[in-house]
């Protein structure tokens, strides 16, 4: 069953995260944290990043940058999330072969192929560009459907609701990027992330129904 990929906002201050990770861990299906930053000194980043990192990894969920390569080590993040392929190609030869290396921006197939070529441990559909600007659901289902089927490393579906998450779950993506959705809801993260995992369970649920309805009539027909 797909997992969630837990994205923060951009982290001045860590004390607000420090206070509500551990629980929010505890009660979801996290797989990994992709930890955004402010810009600072890289002393400074690398001591909020030091300060998130205990909670994160010892709940056993792994932590990525957004960005920041440099840091990635220095720190002790598990990995980091590249912008494009470019920036892929140019971080794999200080992440690999120890740590994630994660890609979106992809706005081509054949971008993501290349992702796939360089060596990238994900990709990522779905995500906004820099101007807040999304593809289609459709483009986003299409292109989660196409990778899945022929390709080996897990893709990320980027869910602006939980209704896109359960669709992103149909369309077989390995894991389901949330951000804004779970930060912005005026109940707290926790119930965001809650209706989340229910949307995914149902979906996936009823994803393994149908596929035994379909062997089953193929087993008929024989």
């Amino acid at each position: 069953m797909p997992r969630l990929y837990l994205a923060t906002p951009p982290v001045d201050d860590p004390s607000s995260l420090i206070a509500s990770l551990p629980g929010l861990l505890a009660g979801a299906d996290i797989a990994a944290v992709l930890l955004r930053l402010q810009p600072a000194d890289p002393r400074g980043m690398v001591a909020r990043i030091k300060s998130l990192a205990p909670l994160i990894q010892d709940a056993g969920v792994a932590l990525l940058l957004e960005g920041h390569v440099e840091l990635v080590a220095r720190a002790g993040a598990d990995g980091a999330h590249l912008a494009d392929v470019a920036a892929l190609e140019g971080a794999l030869p200080s992440l690999k072969p120890d740590r994630i290396a994660g890609v979106g921006g992809l706005a081509s197939r054949h971008d993501s192929m290349m992702a796939g070529e360089f060596g990238a441990d994900y990709v990522l559909f779905g995500e906004p560009d820099a101007r807040g600007q999304r593809p289609s659901m459709r483009a986003i289902f299409e292109r989660l459907v196409w990778w899945a089927e022929l390709f080996e490393p897990p893709c990320v579906g980027y869910a602006a609701t939980s209704e896109e998450a359960g669709d992103f779950v149909v369309a077989g993506a390995d894991f389901i990027l949330v951000d804004d959705m779970v930060w912005a809801d005026s109940r707290g993260a926790a119930a965001a992330l809650a209706d989340v995992g229910q949307a995914i369970r149902r979906a996936y649920a009823s994803t393994r129904a149908a596929e035994k309805e379909r062997i089953e009539a193929k087993q008929e027909s024989l």
